[in-house]
């Protein structure tokens, strides 16, 4: 017998690369919902994905599963394109669009089973193992349609890990949470990633985006307007603010310096935009001039804020 020679892996499959699009477009009618789309996600990456209403989000995550019919440009996942062979791609993907949905008369362990069965060649160890990770052991035999909504959505992501995936999207999963429910599956969604998968997170609570995700696209009427590094985000939107003993005479001295970029009058402050590192060459330029600040305090602009500057003001979906 030949022995069989073992596939060379994709170049990105080293380079862990899970999910690429390139110049993903969709047109509905005369009406382009993705405008040229270019998004990289690597494994062990918690990647926010955020827009306004309408912005194009559940288009390109319905591409991605092979729901939506692309109009143009190519979706990679794990290295090859989607259209070779989408069933090898998928059954690697998990994902919970919206609210889970699950038979309200079974137990929690039942709706799994019940799944496990479809999916095939799923022990009951397993369920154990995914009911153990989402916290809802010792609440498997309770009835799905008594759970809480932080329950459910628990459950549903217990309901993408059945097959192991390595990539999860997870659309809106703290929607109607309160704050406890927020904040488990917030301290939840870091784990999967840090299991050697990728998590797609699209989410409205922008405060939430910003203390799990390392990256994130934000895009408008389905064109990209930014996307980066959460860390470099918050950095780049950095103000320094200044209380110092003649507030219109130091605005007048920092506006003419070249390295910063704006300077405002807020009460008794000076909110100055400029790069995080010239704080002590703004206060020698304020001594210099006779001006004495009593106070310098760095201010990080949120993920929020930043995201309201971009979109001109619109609220998230």
């Amino acid at each position: 017998m030949i022995p069989s020679i073992p596939a060379t892996p994709h170049p990105d499959e080293r380079r862990d690369v899970i999910l690429r699009t390139s110049g993903l477009t969709k047109y509905f009618g005369t009406l382009k919902a993705v405008d040229n789309l270019n998004l990289e996600i690597r494994r062990g990456e918690v990647f926010g994905f955020l827009g306004p209403n309408g912005a194009g989000k559940s288009t390109t995550v319905g591409m991605i599963l092979n729901l939506v019919e692309p109009t143009s440009g190519t979706i990679e996942i794990f290295g090859r394109n989607l259209k070779d062979d989408p069933w090898a791609a998928l059954r690697r993907i998990g994902a919970v669009i919206e609210s889970p949905a699950f038979y309200p008369y079974l137990s929690g362990w039942d709706n799994l089973e019940a799944l496990a069965i479809s999916i095939g060649n799923v022990t009951r160890a397993k369920i154990t193992d995914v009911l153990e990770r989402v916290n809802l052991l010792d609440r498997a035999k309770d009835k799905y349609g008594n759970y809480s909504l932080g329950m459910k959505q628990r459950l549903g992501i217990a309901s993408t890990l059945l097959r192991d995936p390595e990539l999860i999207i997870l659309d809106e999963p703290t929607n109607g949470l309160d704050p406890a429910g927020v904040k488990e599956i917030r301290d939840l969604i870091p784990q999967l990633a840090h299991e050697s998968r990728a998590v797609v997170l699209c989410s409205h609570l922008l405060h939430e985006v910003e203390l799990v995700c390392s990256n994130v696209t934000i895009i408008k009427q389905g064109v990209t307007l930014v996307t980066d590094a959460v860390q470099q985000l918050v950095t780049r939107g950095q103000t320094l603010e200044i209380k110092v003993n003649d507030l219109a005479g130091a605005a007048n001295l920092l506006s003419s310096l070249p390295w910063i970029k704006s300077v405002k009058i807020a009460g008794e402050r000076l909110m100055v935009e400029m790069p995080p590192e010239r704080a002590a060459d703004v206060n020698q330029a304020l001594a210099e001039h006779g001006l004495y600040a009593s106070e310098l305090v760095n201010r990080n602009t949120g993920l929020e804020d930043i995201f309201l500057q971009l979109t001109g003001g619109t609220s998230v979906d």
